[in-house]
């Protein structure tokens, strides 16, 4: 699969952090985007793109009298304009962006199967956002480490919400949908015959005989005229189950809706 890291060189760590009114803090981080940028912006469209059909598979998914741009457009992306399309573009941009971030800028295993198999292109999947692995060898280790993040999104300008917060209280569902998440995730691995990925969900699918740690995370992708660190912080955490294994994450960015469009314009016209 073409994943890439190159978008990620406009992702800021802008050393600042939102001290949330429980005492936690949530790292700050700006993306610096540049849709000018062809080079950079050619590989992160195909690697958009492909979270939702590989370019491998496209030829023999669609039918033969349908061109690329319209199977894309009208069946695997969410609408353009046609409610709720938007606002799942918007989640599914979220969600893939820290899918990036915890896996080329924090060396997770993180799978990309939540929206291949869509059985519904304006709906968000179902199951927990974005799970990630790291494993200190092939042997099971009590070091070994799975992360569960609830991602939001306000992309939307000049828009006034705590989304953090929002994450955060949705974060708490995450304990129990895990073992379903876990299960899906390796049945479309199987689906791709991805039987390396397998195994390394299989680790962690028996926390009973195999323990390893568990965390949560909630993170808010915020465009930058929405952008309220006084509202952020005062998101509470304290009533999440796990409260101290609970990381937080914010990113924000200017025009990143326009973005979000000029991506999924581009992965259907550049298939």
């Amino acid at each position: 699969m073409p994943w890439t890291s190159r978008h990620l060189e406009w992702m800021e760590d802008t050393g600042e952090k939102i001290l949330t009114v429980c005492g936690h803090q949530a790292p700050i981080y700006r993306f610096n985007h540049n849709i000018f940028d062809d080079e950079i912006m050619m590989s992160w469209v195909k690697h958009f793109r492909n979270h939702y059909c590989s370019d491998n598979d496209l030829y023999f998914l669609k039918d033969p009298k349908v061109n690329r741009n319209d199977y894309l457009v009208k069946i695997k992306f969410p609408d353009v304009k046609e409610r709720p399309g938007p606002s799942i573009r918007a989640g599914d941009f979220a969600e893939i962006l820290v899918a990036d971030y915890l896996q080329y800028l924090h060396q997770y295993y993180v799978p990309r199967t939540r929206y291949d198999r869509k059985v519904v292109r304006n709906e968000s999947s179902k199951g927990s956002d974005v799970i990630a692995f790291r494993q200190e060898s092939q042997s099971p280790s009590k070091k070994d480490e799975l992360l569960v993040y609830e991602v939001k999104a306000l992309l939307s300008e000049k828009k006034t919400a705590n989304i953090l917060q929002t994450a955060i209280n949705h974060s708490k569902k995450d304990e129990l949908r895990i073992a379903e998440s876990l299960n899906a995730i390796r049945q479309r691995l199987y689906d791709k015959n991805d039987y390396d990925g397998m195994q390394v969900i299989s680790r962690f699918q028996n926390l009973v005989d195999n323990p390893y740690q568990m965390s949560y995370g909630a993170a808010a992708v915020i465009s930058e005229s929405s952008y309220k660190p006084e509202e952020l912080a005062k998101a509470d955490t304290s009533g999440h189950p796990f409260n101290n294994e609970l990381s937080l994450l914010v990113i924000y960015g200017k025009e990143l809706m326009p973005l979000v469009h000029t991506l999924y314009e581009r992965a259907a016209n550049e298939a």
